[in-house]
């Protein structure tokens, strides 16, 4: 919300945020319950000339620009080797952790996450899922197209139980300037209402 309030262009956005997090860090309760259950974010930025994603550990963080194609984001790492943009000490603290020699290519989810970078497409789950569905329709995907992925609960992109989906965003973002940009809220907790 801040990257929106501060900047005019999505890496501008991405500024924001990066500045933010490296200032204030990141933290937080993930539900209201008493339980607690925290974890590092990621962003899809994006104007009607560029998108990038952004994917954070603490204050530490990778930045990608989305050079075509789909992408999409869901509570695992998914920059792997093309980073566009990072923390000025995102290797050095890996290497210090000795989660990365300094001789092997570096790869960000490999590095900071536990994830096994060479499944997450591949092993079932809301990451791989929404890959999927967004590739199935790549090229002629629609707003209401991404209504529905979003609203698509056999793939666990929209959450029911103890983790539910607590709203999802859908923007039309035309190239021409002389074109509104248009976006769609939920307006309940569930995205399928």
């Amino acid at each position: 919300r801040l990257g929106l309030e501060r900047a005019d262009t999505a890496e501008k956005a991405l500024t924001v945020i990066v500045d933010l997090l490296e200032k204030y860090g990141q933290g937080g309760n993930c539900m209201e319950s008493h339980m607690a259950f925290t974890y590092h974010n990621s962003f899809l930025i994006a104007d009607r000339k560029e998108a990038w994603v952004l994917e954070t550990s603490g204050k530490y963080w990778a930045a990608e620009k989305v050079e075509g194609g789909v992408r999409n984001i869901s509570n695992q790492l998914s920059i792997t080797t093309k980073i566009d943009r990072e923390h000025p000490e995102l290797k050095e603290y890996a290497k210090s952790k000795g989660w990365w020699n300094g001789e092997k290519e570096f790869d960000f989810a490999a590095t900071y996450s536990y994830v096994n970078t060479a499944r997450m497409t591949t092993s079932r789950g809301r990451y791989c899922e929404g890959y999927k569905l967004l590739n199935k329709h790549k090229g002629s995907i629609t707003s209401e197209i991404m209504m529905e992925i979003l609203r698509d609960k056999e793939s666990g992109i929209n959450m029911e139980g103890g983790f539910m989906t607590t709203g999802s965003m859908v923007s039309v973002l035309p190239q021409q300037p002389n074109l509104p940009c248009i976006h769609f809220f939920t307006g309940t907790p569930d995205p399928a209402r």
